[in-house]
């Protein structure tokens, strides 16, 4: 093993277009997959797999879509032991790919049905004939954590020596455990480049990324967020941050990673749990009274890291943990001015819905500050009327808002009614109200026919970011009252008037 401070640089291979998209219920449209590459680009990813051309005409499309892209990193096209997959791939004008060969006697002799020396001779012949038409060629050993090591390196090096560029390394499965990533990577590494690609059915997928770069391992497969097949593959992010906070080393463009980890999130419709290492939301957010305390006096009290480096922020989060740090502090973000005895009372309050089990949001907080305070604040958004139409093949939906004293009426489609009654809330708030929804979720659903839905969302206007609930039988109601208070919460400290874009 070689320390990892000593090495240079580790470069990244995303597949979170294909080995990602295969996670269940994931379909991404060639737009997102699109959008996705340019994020990864951006990011300074090395290597982008595009998909894999022999799924069908419409995956074709998209990976000669994402290879027409002109990005900077390397696109490839994953290709099983087949010349046609390597010619479908050719077609799409992609810049290399990655051939994926059986390396266990599972894979070589149930699944594909062949003995070890004609896997040997075929792969030899598609290195052969992917090099000589100009792609960049990847060799992976399928299940290579399961293989006999004799045997992979046999197969591996025939294929290095055919004119693989590289050779990957496969914990397929997520099988192996660290000792076996060592002993697999740090013989293959003698061979020439080698890769990694791991996952985390054992919990261990960025260990033995680490481990495997010890070995010898210059490129890391995997994806963002860690999405993938079963429990996924290795979260490049977390590898990223890994390597370097703990040993200097660089490899992807740290202050993409949250909004890439969102845009994929988003894409996917698969969230990231709150507890995410990097890009969760719980990941630089503090409640409980000692720590917020700490944290104001010292960033770093209890934080590994600053959210900065992966284009977070930090957020002190209100509930039954709160302290009068915390509240103050909350309170000095929104210019809010109170006494001793005045926060005192804020804290308890706080507190009190706490100890209820819900979160206090930023809309709560001034409105607890309002009541305590006496302070009556005027309003300058409100909801006066709200009418929305679905079942029908355009969903429509009008508001009538008071801004500034001045009603306004104005109506939007959408997806559905939700998204068309956001609109039109959108449209009639202006370009001058120029906010962001950055977030929205639906927070809790209670029994029966007439639920009571409650909705989240977190908007930002330039530096301000608020986080507003709101409860009704309606969702569509419900959203956009949220929608409206946030709105009414950020423009609140704003002497311009809110004009209308008409």
């Amino acid at each position: 093993m070689r320390a990892l401070s000593d090495v240079g640089e580790v470069q990244f291979l995303d597949t979170t277009l294909r080995d990602g998209e295969q996670a269940p219920g994931v379909s991404l449209t060639p737009d997102d997959k699109a959008d996705i590459a340019r994020s990864l680009d951006a990011a300074r990813i090395d290597v982008i797999e595009a998909g894999s051309a022999c799924t069908g005409p419409g995956e074709r499309e998209t990976i000669s879509r994402v290879a027409g892209l002109d990005l900077d990193g390397t696109v490839t096209s994953f290709c099983r032991g087949i010349r046609n997959d390597i010619d479908l791939a050719l077609d799409c004008g992609v810049d290399g790919i990655n051939l994926v060969v059986p390396a266990s006697d599972k894979h070589v002799e149930q699944k594909v049905g062949t003995s070890k020396s004609e896997n040997v001779d075929n792969t030899v012949e598609l290195v052969e004939y992917a090099a000589d038409h100009g792609l960049w060629v990847e060799v992976i050993g399928e299940d290579g954590s399961r293989a006999d090591l004799d045997y992979l390196e046999e197969l591996l090096g025939a294929a290095v020596e055919a004119g693989a560029d590289r050779i990957c390394w496969a914990d397929t499965v997520g099988h192996a455990t660290p000792d076996r990533a060592l002993e697999c990577v740090s013989r293959l590494s003698d061979l020439g480049p080698v890769s990694t690609h791991t996952h985390d059915d054992l919990g261990l997928a960025v260990t033995n990324a680490l481990v495997s770069i010890a070995a010898g391992a210059d490129l890391v497969h995997g994806t963002i967020n860690g999405i993938g097949e079963r429990a996924g593959n290795v979260a490049l992010e977390e590898v990223a941050i890994a390597l370097d906070h703990g040993y200097g080393v660089e490899s992807m463009a740290l202050t993409e990673v949250y909004d890439l980890a969102q845009l994929i999130a988003n894409r996917t419709g698969i969230p990231l749990a709150p507890n995410k290492a990097v890009v969760g939301e719980n990941a630089f957010t503090h409640e409980s009274g000692i720590h917020t305390d700490g944290t104001l006096k010292d960033d770093s009290m209890y934080e590994p890291y600053p959210p900065e480096k992966v284009g977070r922020e930090r957020r002190l989060a209100l509930g039954k943990h709160a302290g009068r740090a915390g509240v103050e502090a909350a309170l000095d973000e929104h210019d809010v001015e109170v006494t001793d005895d005045q926060l005192s009372e804020i804290v308890s309050r706080v507190k009190e819905i706490g100890d209820r089990g819900k979160r206090v949001t930023d809309a709560d907080l001034l409105t607890i500050a309002d009541e305590v305070t006496g302070d009556a604040r005027d309003r300058r958004v409100e909801l006066l009327g709200l009418t929305a139409v679905s079942g029908s093949d355009t969903p429509t939906a009008s508001v009538r808002l008071a801004v500034d004293g001045e009603e306004r009426k104005e109506a939007a489609v959408g997806s559905g009614p939700v998204d068309a009654a956001m609109n039109a809330a959108e449209v009639a708030l202006s370009h001058t109200a120029d906010a962001t929804l950055e977030d929205y979720h639906v927070d809790a659903i209670t029994g029966g026919t007439d639920a009571l839905v409650t909705v989240e969302i977190e908007m930002s206007r330039g530096d301000d970011h608020v986080v507003v609930s709101a409860s009704d039988s309606d969702i569509t109601r419900a959203s956009v009252r949220a929608m409206v208070d946030a709105m009414d919460r950020l423009v609140t400290d704003d002497e311009d008037p809110l004009v209308a874009d008409d």
